[in-house]
């Protein structure tokens, strides 16, 4: 597991956001508002921005001053956008990766491992939509979580 940012955010109750690439209109707003929800109160999350919708959530979370961790689906980057970096530097970012440095393409592998990831970091899971019979669906058979 490589690490760039605030370790001690995982020290926070994080709860970690999962949605599948694909979801009904509805599922976004309400993920918008979820997460708009999560920064007005403070919460630490835990999420990714590979997707679409991951990357509009990490936004919203991105614009609060609560704790955040961001788990990649490919190996940290070299260079870094100057949001995170700002980010980083006022100690409410954690930036993750469980793969080596020299990973640098997205696969469905990486992508799975990454959801994977964030599970296991997360104290409470909350999903914006999970396709039925998708990667996501299979990944969360027989564990709790909840709706946005």
């Amino acid at each position: 597991m490589e690490y760039f940012g605030n370790k001690d955010i995982l020290k926070h109750h994080k709860t970690g956001f999962l949605s599948s690439r694909k979801c009904p209109a509805e599922v976004v707003l309400k993920s918008y508002e979820w997460a708009k929800l999560q920064r007005h109160k403070g919460n630490c999350v835990v999420c990714g921005n590979h997707s679409q919708i991951e990357k509009d959530v990490f936004d919203i979370l991105l614009k609060g001053a609560q704790p955040l961790v961001l788990v990649l689906p490919r190996g940290l980057k070299k260079r870094w956008d100057k949001s995170l970096l700002e980010n980083i530097e006022k100690k409410r970012l954690l930036i993750i990766s469980p793969f080596a440095i020299d990973i640098t393409r997205v696969t469905r592998e990486t992508a799975i491992h990454k959801n994977e990831t964030i599970l296991s970091l997360s104290d409470n899971i909350v999903v914006g939509y999970k396709s039925p019979n998708g990667q996501l669906d299979r990944l969360l058979t027989n564990l709790k979580f909840d709706h946005v």
